[in-house]
């Protein structure tokens, strides 16, 4: 079953290759979507894929690259309207929001 999932991440989680190593796992498990930071200090992405392999995203996520720290998650409305498209096998990283 395939799976939307729209999350913002808090903590220290720019400047310490967040977007970079969101977009290398989240390729690896053949996701489509994107990632971007956003003007408050946090991490925006939006997973679309396999539900499994979007669960297992998150959870990722929620540890984060090596350097980073995650307080926490918020998981969004899967509401498109206004933000990046998102293209089938393609994960990459958007401009600040």
């Amino acid at each position: 079953m395939m799976k939307d999932l729209h999350i913002r991440i808090h903590g220290r989680v720019q400047g310490v290759f967040y977007r970079q190593w969101t977009i290398t796992e989240a390729s690896a498990k053949g996701l489509s979507g994107w990632v971007r930071n956003c003007t408050d200090g946090t991490v925006e992405a939006w997973f679309s894929g396999e539900e499994q392999s979007v669960d297992e995203m998150f959870m990722m996520c929620r540890k984060g690259s090596p350097a980073s720290f995650v307080a926490s998650i918020d998981i969004l409305p899967p509401e498109k309207s206004g933000l990046p498209e998102v293209q089938e096998g393609v994960f990459r990283k958007e401009k600040t929001c």
